[in-house]
């Protein structure tokens, strides 16, 4: 599990695949060759890829998901989610990069075992499991996709792959996982080691994940099929989900090395004018996690150093408001430097080493207590679950760094001052969920889009392209407009025009 092992692993396999492809026939596998390379090579490069690199996180998971769901706040005009512009090419990132890198890799890994014949393998359980993940973020952020023929040109040789329903995606993911699950119970072993960079080869972890991801997928059908999304729920709970924080999904980065950097951390190197919305830092005062995921600026507005102390001072974080740029914030509060706004905390959330969390066990807790308050599953105490849910949200950040650790005392004193009300359990539960998934964007702008919690009160930034409304998907690739004409138009006939503001099938008013 040590980065370095992953590291000359990644190096390794770097080699093996092509790191970046413009279009769908590029996602074209031999397998005559799928299987030639060993998957020891093959699968922390994936991981890596569906950890983020700086291209897609920087535009998909920060500069979209992050101002969209009130999180961060930016006065740049490129910022484009903080104002409900479009910029299409910021808009397709996510798209034209880990189609043709993870998923090409996901997609040759599956397929080398497949014509190995280990199609019940632990491994194959794994790819599975791994490739529910990233195809749930890509059909999250845009609605119906390719999916049934992505990365298998070599089929039948139609390098033009048609774009699946939504609605038939999610019920093949939950039978992948459901068929991971069934190889993860019968036992075996994986011939990973130390190249399975996210447990080390750890069956039992596997299993519980695998299972977190069916019961994530399934809470997200409540709106548009709540019984089979009680079904799907209830069968994830008791095939057993994560317990503790040791089972969370996450990549374990490194600083100064190519891939293995943490894709946010790399953005915020790069960038410096983000800062933390004032909705996320109202929604903090009292809380113990805002001076670890809120910082101020290293200089003042005077270009005056502040002090570490000054830093981390809780009564001077200040949240910016979104949908603003220089002009509009000079115009309302008389001052155009953000200088005096917080900014994700540099000294513990924003190093190019810091973790990137696939799922928490937070996130489980508090969909278990929705799933007790709506069906009476899980054990049938929401309440239970949700201050699990706080407590495991709080005490995983010291994951990030040793230093940003909350104590049980301080968890305690904040359960105590916001304790669970059944009365408005659903708002209470998905806005600790939307507090725990900060910096995992993506993830917080599907459940806040899926629950409509927390109440966001929408931007009307001059020129939106939403009419005033906060975006409800993104917008696919340009260029398959034309390359792959006759699928895309399928798709916009079947799904709704191309816009930010058409609905996805989960997505229900």
């Amino acid at each position: 599990m040590k980065n370095k092992i992953y590291t000359a692993l990644f190096l390794v396999s770097i080699l093996l695949l092509q790191s970046c492809d413009d279009n769908f026939e590029e996602i074209n596998i031999d397998p005559t060759t799928a299987a030639e390379v060993d998957l020891g090579y093959k699968f922390p490069t994936a991981v890596l890829y569906a950890s983020g690199q700086r291209y897609e996180s920087w535009r998909a998971n920060l500069i979209y998901s992050s101002t969209m769901v009130q999180h961060i706040a930016n006065t740049e005009t490129y910022w484009s989610g903080d104002k409900y512009l479009l910029n299409t090419a910021y808009a397709e990132a996510f798209w034209t990069s880990q189609y043709p890198q993870t998923i090409k890799s996901i997609e040759d890994m599956k397929a080398g075992l497949e014509q190995a014949g280990d199609s019940s393998s632990v491994d194959y359980a794994i790819v599975k499991t791994l490739r529910v993940f990233e195809y749930q973020k890509m059909t999250d952020l845009y609605g119906d996709v390719p999916y049934s023929e992505a990365g298998k040109a070599y089929v039948d040789g139609d390098l033009r792959p048609a774009y699946d329903p939504q609605e038939e995606i999610y019920a093949d993911m939950l039978n992948e996982l459901q068929e991971a699950v069934a190889i993860f119970e019968a036992g075996g072993t994986s011939s990973l080691g130390s190249a399975d960079i996210l447990y080390g080869g750890n069956i039992d972890s596997w299993r519980k994940w695998a299972n977190s991801l069916m019961l994530r997928l399934a809470m997200r059908m409540t709106k548009v099929d709540e019984a089979s999304a009680q079904q799907w729920a209830q069968r994830a709970i008791e095939g057993g989900v994560m317990e503790s924080n040791d089972d969370i999904a996450y990549v374990r980065h490194e600083e100064g090395n190519g891939i293995v950097q943490n894709g946010n951390g790399e953005t915020f190197t790069a960038d410096a004018t983000p800062r933390m919305s004032d909705t996320f830092i109202e929604f903090l005062q009292d809380d113990p996690r805002l001076t670890i995921y809120a910082s101020l600026p290293a200089t003042d507005s005077e270009e005056n150093t502040r002090t570490a102390a000054e830093r981390l001072d809780p009564a001077a974080q200040r949240g910016l408001p979104n949908g603003l740029d220089n002009s509009l914030l000079r115009d309302l509060t008389g001052e155009s430097n953000t200088q005096d706004y917080s900014e994700p905390n540099r000294f513990y959330m924003t190093s190019e080493a810091a973790p990137m969390f696939f799922q928490t066990y937070a996130e489980v807790e508090f969909m278990m207590a929705e799933a007790a308050y709506r069906w009476g599953i899980a054990g049938g105490d929401a309440e239970a679950h949700y201050n699990a849910g706080i407590r495991a949200a709080m005490s995983y950040l010291e994951l990030y760094s040793p230093e940003a650790v909350i104590s049980d005392a301080e968890i305690d004193d904040y359960i105590a001052a916001n304790p669970y009300d059944a009365e408005n359990a659903l708002e209470l539960i998905n806005t600790q969920y939307w507090a725990a998934t900060f910096l995992n964007e993506i993830e917080s702008y599907s459940n806040w889009r899926r629950s409509g919690y927390p109440a966001l009160t929408p931007v009307n930034y001059p020129g939106n392209v939403t009419n005033g409304t906060i975006p409800r998907r993104l917008t696919y690739m340009v260029s398959e407009q034309s390359t792959n004409a006759e699928n895309y138009n399928a798709a916009v006939q079947s799904q709704g025009p191309d816009l930010l503001t058409t609905r996805i099938w989960w997505d229900v008013e």
